[in-house]
This record gives C-alpha cells, sequence and structure tokens, in this order.
C-alpha cells in the first residue's frame, strides 16, 4: 500500500492542515486539505474526496510533529464535531486566527490594516453559554443521546461531558439524558436549547407532542434538583414559553447578561441570538466603543444592533444613538431594554431590511458622524455600496466593524476602501469561540478630512 506524505503549510477556515502533492518538475500541485495536521508537520493521508483541483483527506500517521500540537482535554474530540482545534495550543490557534483574517482581508479585498490590534483573547474553557443541543432516541441501544453531532454527520455524538460548556451543564448532560429517556415524549424531542445568564440556568425543550402529567412532575423534579428554568417549545422560536420554575408576577427574575463597564443589565429570551461567550463579550464591546470614540455631540448608526448590545452602550456616551434591525419584534425588543436601562432618551431603534438598503434610505435617516456594523455571517454588503453613493458630508468619518466572517469583512473592507474612500485603519481578531475555527473580527474605517 502507497504511503502518501505531505508537509503541512497552514491551515484552512475549517482548522484542515493545507499541504501541496509535487508535480514532476517538483513544483508544487494539487491542494490536500488533511484533517487532523497542523502547520509544520509531515503526516502521511489517505484521501476520502478527490477533484482535480484539491484532495480532502485523513491524517494516518504523524511523522514530525509541530510545537504547536498538544493533548485535546475532552475525550469526545475526535467524534464531536462541537470543536475543531483542541489538539491545537490555544495561542496557536489565536495567532492563525489572525493570519486568516489578513490572508482573508489581503486575497479577496485587496486591503491591509495599518495596525494589526492586540487579538481579544479570555477564558478558553467552560466559556459557552448558548448551544443548540441535538437530542436522539437510539431505539436499538435503548439510550438518549444528548449533545453536538459527530464531525460532518446527521448523528449525535456519545457525549458524557463537554469541557467548553459551564461546568454545571456539563455535570448535567448524563443525568439529562436519563431524564428524557423517562418521558413519554422522548421520540417527540429533537433539541434543547441552552441559556445561561447572570442570574439562572434556562433549558428549552422543543416538544413536538404533549408533555403528560407524570412528564411534568419530572421535568419539575429535574430543575428543582439542577436549579435550572424549562421553556417549552412547540414550533419557531417565538412560541417559546417558560414552564417551570416561574412567577409572572417576578419580572426581576428575567433572564440577562451584563455589560458592567457601561452599568447596563440586557434582558434576553433563552432563545434570542446573544453572543456565547459572556467574558468576552464585555471585552469586544469595551473594546469597540474605544475605537468608535462616540463623542457627547454626536449622532452614531448602530446597525443590524439586535437587541441593543452595542446601542445601549453607545447611548452613554453619544448624544444619540440609532439602532436600526430587521425585525419589527427585535426592535421592540431592544427598545424595552433602553427603557430599562433608562436610555430611551437617547435611543431610537428602527426596522429596515439592510440585506437591501440603499445609499437613499441612508440620506433619509440623516448624518451619522460614526456608524457601527455588526452583521451576520452573509456581511453588509449592501451597507457598504450604499455607503458609496453617500456625498462626503453624509459619509461617517469612522466605522467600527465587527465581523463573525473573515472573507465577508474582506469582501465589505474592499468596497470601502477602493470604493466608498475609507482608510482601514486597524483590524485583529476576537477568539469568542476557543477551540473551533470560527473566526470573529474588528476592523476600524476611517473616511479622511
Amino acid at each position: 500500500m502507497q504511503d502518501n506524505q505531505i508537509e503541512i503549510k497552514s491551515l484552512d477556515a475549517d482548522a484542515r492542515g493545507i499541504g501541496h502533492l509535487a508535480n514532476e518538475d517538483g513544483t508544487p500541485g494539487k491542494v490536500v486539505f488533511v484533517e487532523g495536521a497542523l502547520p509544520g508537520e509531515r503526516v502521511s493521508f489517505s484521501s476520502f474526496r478527490k477533484k482535480n483541483n484539491w484532495e480532502a483527506a485523513n491524517m494516518t500517521a504523524l511523522h514530525r510533529e509541530s510545537v504547536l500540537r498538544t493533548k485535546p482535554k475532552c475525550q469526545h474530540f475526535n467524534v464531536c464535531g462541537g470543536c475543531a482545534m483542541q489538539h491545537l495550543d490555544p495561542a496557536g490557534q489565536v495567532a492563525i486566527k489572525q493570519r486568516i483574517l489578513e490572508d482573508n482581508l489581503w486575497h479577496i479585498g485587496k486591503v491591509r490594516a495599518e495596525t494589526m490590534m492586540r487579538p481579544i483573547a479570555g477564558p478558553t474553557w467552560a466559556y459557552r453559554y448558548r448551544a443548540r443541543l441535538s437530542v436522539r432516541y437510539v431505539r436499538k441501544k435503548g439510550t438518549v443521546l444528548v449533545g453536538f453531532h459527530e464531525k460532518k454527520s446527521a448523528f449525535v455524538a456519545d457525549m458524557q461531558s463537554c469541557a467548553i460548556l459551564p461546568e454545571h451543564v456539563s455535570a448535567m448532560l448524563l443525568p439529562l439524558r436519563g431524564l428524557v429517556g423517562s418521558l413519554s415524549i422522548v421520540e417527540k424531542l429533537p433539541q434543547i436549547e441552552l441559556a445561561v445568564g447572570q442570574n439562572k440556568t434556562v433549558m428549552v425543550l422543543r416538544i413536538m407532542q404533549s408533555l403528560t402529567a407524570d412528564d411534568e412532575v419530572k421535568l419539575k423534579s429535574f430543575a428543582d434538583e439542577y436549579k435550572v428554568q424549562w421553556w417549552l417549545q412547540t414550533g419557531g422560536a417565538d412560541t417559546a414559553v417558560p414552564f417551570y420554575p416561574y412567577d409572572p408576577a417576578d419580572v426581576t427574575d428575567q433572564l440577562h447578561y451584563l455589560l458592567p463597564e457601561f452599568g447596563i443589565k440586557m434582558p434576553f429570551k433563552p432563545t434570542d441570538f446573544t453572543q456565547v461567550n459572556h467574558h468576552i463579550n464585555r471585552v469586544l464591546v469595551a473594546r469597540a466603543l474605544r475605537l468608535l470614540e462616540a463623542q457627547a455631540d454626536e449622532r452614531v448608526a448602530d446597525l443590524f444592533c439586535g437587541l441593543g448590545n452595542f446601542t445601549l452602550p453607545i447611548a452613554t456616551q453619544a448624544a444619540a444613538v440609532v439602532g436600526i434591525e430587521g425585525s419589527d419584534a427585535l426592535v421592540e425588543r431592544a427598545l424595552d431594554n433602553a427603557v430599562v436601562n433608562g436610555l430611551a432618551a437617547k435611543t431610537s431603534f428602527s426596522s429596515r431590511n439592510l440585506f437591501d438598503v440603499t445609499m437613499e434610505d441612508f440620506v433619509a435617516l440623516g448624518k451619522f458622524d460614526r456608524m457601527l456594523i455588526d452583521p451576520p455571517r452573509d456581511g453588509a454588503a449592501a451597507v457598504c455600496q450604499a455607503l458609496v453613493g453617500l456625498n462626503q458630508p453624509l459619509k461617517p468619518k469612522r466605522i467600527v466593524y465587527v465581523s463573525c466572517s473573515p472573507s465577508t469583512l474582506a469582501r465589505d473592507a474592499g468596497v470601502l476602501v477602493h470604493e466608498a474612500g475609507y482608510v482601514l485603519k486597524k483590524a485583529g481578531i476576537v477568539n469568542m469561540f476557543p477551540h473551533t475555527a470560527h473566526v470573529e473580527s474588528i476592523a476600524v474605517f476611517d473616511y479622511p478630512e
């Protein structure tokens, strides 16, 4: 059997080692993506998918080990798809993610930042306060699985613990499997949404059949023992409602997280989108506002504002801030949060589809001195094109762009620099998801005076 060996030069966005087969003349040839291999290593590999220009492979032997290789902490690492980088030293993970951002900025956007900022990093374990756990009843084995999917599979990993979930949640995984297995709806419960706030742990059961009285007793007993609150969800996210323990008269008992540097309490529902890593989110918000440099007499826009994660802190510094989001319901929630924090007088919110926003829309909104953009993975292409067409007096003098995709950030950065006339002053990564290949970034654009 032929022993295919290769030198690994870098990692791709999915944390696969990248190497090249040699052409007959010795020059680099076809690209090979090798699962489990790290830069600087020499490995044997077996390809499981071959195309004309590339191959995907598994590592079969390690001949020269990287100094960055480390022993995975989690016993489920090689099976569970929740993490991709536990075999890589955390400092190495951050360095590689920074390089991925730089490479994307140049190769996609043809831009380079004047300054690469120090990465934002923090705790690397027990950080994931939000998660969607799949549930699967395996009839042949007579057992229930609760956890993340296996790598590149629809199967649920057989997880007994999880090193990236909070310790009290990890310790609940096996008891949770036992509980679900005892319910009458064991085959009608496909997922559990987890949300850990400052004050409580909430688990949302996605149920496709009504609970029996006996089911309710078991859930209440589990909640009392493990100090969790159950919610029930029968359809879409808007159908999720609290079940137990729940006192509708106690409005102070809302699930929430804190932004203590700004004196802000952010209530949220367990099905809302919020950052999974509360520690890093606090650091990110503080860094973003320092970079934004909003002044007391300025008007600021917060695009893709969500529940007001950036809007409300900005309101503590600027004269006025306008939060814009695509959902009427989300806008109402953001306004409620502004009221809770006594910031309603300095904030306003607008429901607008930012994926088809135009220059005329921005003209109608009026001049913004500064702008923060925090889009989903698809980026903010329409926003950036709209900024291209704005006359110079209406262009924000500074834009802080928070991104969850280095490729769409790079694409949008190319538009802002080469078409809208901005300068990319600073960029850097935010290690929101340690041990995964996910790269969050932050970039600062200035419009020349």
